[in-house]
């Protein structure tokens, strides 16, 4: 179950040498570096700042063993997709998070064939650079919502080419059961991301509502973490942990903060387990 890392999003704006620094003090051993518009390393110029950075990481005992890519990296006609494949390979990374897709023309099925046909083409690019290509399930109206939803689109693909990033909150907001979930994508899942949602209603002034969904620290929530780490623990698990700290109305010093807290919560669950 290692290593735990650090998801980037809401470190934007600091530098490099920032974000390492912040990194160590969250307790975490690396980044799932946000490589998107306006981050130290971007999809345009990644073939030479991502090797850098990994160079840069490991000179402080840091690594990077996934970077999350953005939401519309969702096929090979999607910008800079061989730029990123290529820049992971050359750096060591072992994994991209691919961006989402969604229901088109209300036909779920012509849309779940496209979608296979996409990641058929992130399946080639994996062969050829040996960086594995994974699916994140996301709740709402992604087309990859829970376990279930994402093996719709991976059955069948080759487990070596492209994987499943499992977001434990979300699998808490959609309800589907953690054992059930974990058994459907074993064979495929390759990291994990931890944050604990809640599902608000919020009343609207005309009679109507909506539904929020809220981040809250590690242990608030909906999610079942000491009943997540055993499954783990049994399975024998060890890729990364990702502590995606998705406090975005928080300032970055404040997000280290938080994650610190987050972590050494989580190490005190793995001490319990059994």
């Amino acid at each position: 179950m290692r290593p735990w890392i650090m998801f980037t999003k809401h470190l934007e704006g600091w530098d490099l040498p920032q974000i390492m620094d912040g990194l160590k003090r969250a307790g975490v051993e690396g980044a799932d570096l946000c490589v998107r518009p306006g981050y130290p390393v971007t999809p345009e110029n990644c073939r030479t700042e991502l090797p850098k950075a990994a160079k840069l990481f490991a000179e402080e005992g840091l690594c990077i063993p996934l970077v999350t890519t953005p939401g519309d990296f969702v096929s090979l006609e999607s910008p800079h997709v061989e730029d990123v494949f290529v820049a992971c390979a050359e750096a060591g990374v072992k994994f991209i998070k691919l961006g989402y897709w969604y229901l088109e023309d209300n036909d779920y099925w012509a849309t779940l064939d496209r979608c296979r046909q996409r990641l058929e083409g992130f399946a080639t690019l994996a062969e050829k650079t040996g960086v594995k290509a994974l699916v994140h399930n996301h709740s709402g109206s992604t087309m990859g919502l829970n376990s279930a939803a994402v093996m719709h689109i991976l059955k069948g693909f080759d487990p070596k080419l492209v994987g499943v990033f499992t977001d434990v909150g979300h699998l808490s907001i959609v309800g589907e059961p953690y054992p059930l979930a974990f058994a459907m994508v074993k064979d495929y899942m390759c990291a994990l991301a931890f944050k604990d949602l809640v599902k608000v209603k919020v009343p609207n002034p005309d009679g109507t509502f909506n539904w929020s969904i809220d981040v809250w620290p590690l242990g608030m929530g909906l999610g079942n973490f000491p009943q997540v780490m055993q499954l783990l623990k049994d399975m024998a698990f060890e890729g990364p942990i990702s502590f995606h700290c998705e406090y975005s109305k928080l300032p970055p010093e404040s997000v280290v903060l938080q994650c610190k807290i987050d972590t050494t919560w989580m190490t005190e669950v793995v001490s319990k387990l059994g």
